[in-house]
């Protein structure tokens, strides 16, 4: 027995949202690709060298982008990298309002991404279970 879905049915008649993507979610891939660029080409304080943006967030409303970056230095100290952003944000805010054309350009705050930390600590945990798995095997 299936079950009807209401989401289907508006997607098949062509009454869904429209690319299955809400606006808030390609908002938030063009800040990221705006200013992944902007870091590149554009920014020239050192202490946002050798960062990564690795994701953003922006509010459903349009009124709030957070932006969440990785550091491929570990030496670099988190709090400098977020004062390099807090001493840039109206110069990628602008820079944003130019390129995007947005009737309202969102705050960007800025934010560390443990994400890829937590993942590294869980990939070296799954590496110890299997090792540990395998040396008792093989002394059984």
């Amino acid at each position: 027995m299936t079950v009807w879905d209401p989401k289907e049915t508006l997607d098949a008649v062509g009454a869904g949202q429209k690319g299955g993507r809400k606006r808030s979610a390609q908002v938030a891939e063009a800040i990221r690709n705006e200013l992944a660029t902007l870091l590149i080409s554009k920014v020239s304080d050192p202490s946002l060298q050798g960062v990564n943006i690795s994701r953003v967030e922006v509010t459903d409303d349009l009124s709030l982008a957070k932006v969440f970056f990785t550091i491929f230095e570990k030496e670099k100290e988190i709090k400098a990298v977020e004062a390099g952003f807090k001493r840039a944000s109206g110069f990628m805010r602008s820079h944003i309002a130019r390129t995007l054309d947005l009737r309202y350009t969102p705050v960007l705050q800025f934010r560390y991404d443990s994400v890829s930390d937590k993942v590294g600590e869980l990939e070296e945990l799954f590496q110890e279970i299997a090792d540990e798995r395998k040396s008792h095997r093989d002394d059984s």
